[in-house]
């Protein structure tokens, strides 16, 4: 899809995910909310501080189990902020990728996991959270953690082709 550009995606605010679509048994591009709403959650509140989830604890956390094993997705972007902490507040560092993916596009792809959330009328919400793992050496110094950024040839295997739902192939992704 075509999407305006944003300079910068807010927590709650739409952002777009991949996601296979079972019926289909294909990618299929949706609109949900940042922030993980899980399906048990009383309310949508919760989902402003799920936007982020460590890498290394999602198989055991109740908010993301059941969303690791189902409900994974890739999170697409043209870059991302990170903030330095400095004497007078917070400095904004922002990243892009240092090349462009087959067909030209110069896009990160996060991996994600996605929720659906019914609320008490019946309606329902999609949310997403972006995976976190430690910082590499170029972030460290900004940040101690940054996006798990999957390469292409990975987007399968995370999105669910042939998926292994161990740790492990997280941690090797």
């Amino acid at each position: 899809p075509i999407l305006a550009p944003r300079f910068n995606i807010a927590p709650t605010q739409p952002v777009g995910v991949v996601r296979m679509d079972p019926q289909a048994g294909q990618r299929a591009w949706a609109l949900t909310i940042w922030g993980l709403i899980p399906s048990w959650s009383k309310d949508p509140s919760m989902g402003a501080r799920m936007i982020n989830a460590r890498s290394e604890s999602v198989p055991e956390k109740p908010a993301f189990r059941a969303a690791f094993k189902r409900r994974r997705c890739l999170v697409p972007a043209s870059g991302f902020y990170e903030w330095k902490q400095v004497t007078k507040g917070k400095e904004p560092y922002y990243f892009s990728p240092a090349h462009s993916l087959p067909g030209g596009a110069d896009l990160f792809g996060f991996a994600g996991l996605w929720e659906t959330w019914t609320g008490p009328d019946g309606g329902q919400l999609e949310s997403c959270t972006i995976l976190t793992v430690e910082a590499n050496d170029l972030m460290s110094s900004i940040h101690n953690r940054m996006p798990l950024i999957l390469a292409p040839e990975d987007w399968a295997t995370w999105l669910g082709s042939g998926r292994d739902e161990s740790p492990q192939t997280l941690a090797a992704l």
